[in-house]
């Protein structure tokens, strides 16, 4: 994906939000209503943006989209505000890239550690989305190159069907622990010689500025997404009964949904089950109602964008943190937002997900 994204920060503001989900105009024409266009004629109303991810959080709402959506969509809402709202609210001045990663052969919490180890050690800072069918890395646009040779070296390749890459090792999994195969550039700072020191370094950063993982166990998420390949004749009411859920969802004060829209995957949603009934039939969505997650958070509001380690440094504490004996790794998920990180797990491996990063504090300390 080569567009060019970027990340807004702010408190809900629905007028942009809602139009991100419309079907898109044609290009410059912003002064008129938003309508399907004929170049995306025929496309679902879930696959007219190479890629857009819209977070509600306790901490903020953020949204990951093209540049050219942020200053046609956001930019002249903002702009509209008083200057304290417009303090609250920020614009990523950085370019970012969208990688598509099919991580099938690894458990979800290895994945993210083998995605996210080579590049925190070569010094990048990254965004990383899981969702319902991919894992998704937003990366600055200037180490797009880095990024590319780092995953290769780590046994994934691109493929052009797929659009995305993909893990060429699946029966192969590497220690992660080990810092042999992390053969990157470095950054100009000396860089951790191995995931553990990683580990110890980003607890560090996170305990100098007084940052704990939050948890509020009332809020009970599922993953789901929209149906893939749905049949011709229910494609249109599953897509029209799809949209107005999220919409639904959105005006209901949700405390946190997910929500990732692509050309390349059928909606992918991370929402709170409560707000399953707005989506009528049980048809329209694809999952598990019954497998609940909670979500662990970490607010980095007082972090510079540009931190580095912080996704590799939680998923190698729960990954390895948690593998003591014959105990297998918390299954975990990840969801970064312009100011904050947060890990999804099972509601049963919950206090085994807290006593990891407990360790993991802990050990900046012993």
């Amino acid at each position: 994906m080569e567009q060019s994204m970027t990340l807004i920060s702010a408190q809900i503001h629905f007028i942009p939000i809602l139009q991100l989900l419309l079907p898109t105009a044609t290009e410059n024409e912003t002064q008129k209503p938003l309508r399907p266009s004929s170049s995306h004629a025929g496309v679902p109303w879930t696959a007219q943006h190479p890629f857009i991810n819209i977070s509600v959080t306790p901490i903020e709402c953020s949204v990951a989209c093209s540049r050219s959506l942020a200053h046609e969509l956001f930019v002249p809402v903002i702009e509209s505000l008083d200057k304290a709202a417009q303090d609250e609210v920020s614009l990523a001045t950085d370019q970012y890239v969208v990688i598509q990663v099919d991580g099938e052969g690894l458990e979800a919490g290895q994945r993210v550690l083998e995605l996210t180890s080579p590049l925190a050690m070569a010094g990048i800072s990254i965004f990383f989305i899981t969702t319902y069918f991919s894992d998704y890395i937003l990366v600055p646009a200037k180490s797009k190159g880095q990024v590319v040779t780092a995953l290769e070296k780590r046994g994934f390749a691109f493929e052009k069907q797929a659009d995305a890459f993909v893990n060429q090792s699946r029966h192969h999994h590497r220690n992660a622990s080990s810092s042999s195969s992390f053969e990157v550039r470095p950054p100009s700072s000396p860089p951790p010689t191995s995931i553990s020191e990683l580990q110890i370094r980003t607890f560090a950063l996170l305990e100098r500025r007084h940052i704990k993982p939050q948890v509020d166990s009332t809020i009970r998420l599922i993953q789901c997404a929209g149906r893939k390949n749905p049949s011709p004749s229910g494609s249109s009411i599953n897509e029209a009964e799809l949209h107005l859920g999220i919409v639904k969802c959105l005006v209901n004060n949700p405390r946190f949904l997910s929500l990732t829209l692509t050309d390349t995957e059928p909606a992918s949603l991370l929402l709170e089950k409560r707000l399953i009934p707005q989506f009528g039939s049980h048809e329209v969505l694809l999952g598990s109602k019954e497998d609940i997650l909670i979500p662990i958070t970490l607010d980095l509001r007082d972090l510079p964008l540009e931190s580095t380690g912080i996704v590799c440094g939680v998923a190698g504490s729960l990954v390895g943190g948690t593998t003591g004996g014959m105990q297998e790794a918390v299954e975990m998920s990840y969801l970064s937002t312009a100011r904050a990180g947060t890990v999804m797990v099972s509601e049963s491996e919950l206090e085994r997900a807290l006593e990891a990063l407990r360790v993991g504090e802990n050990g900046i300390k012993t």
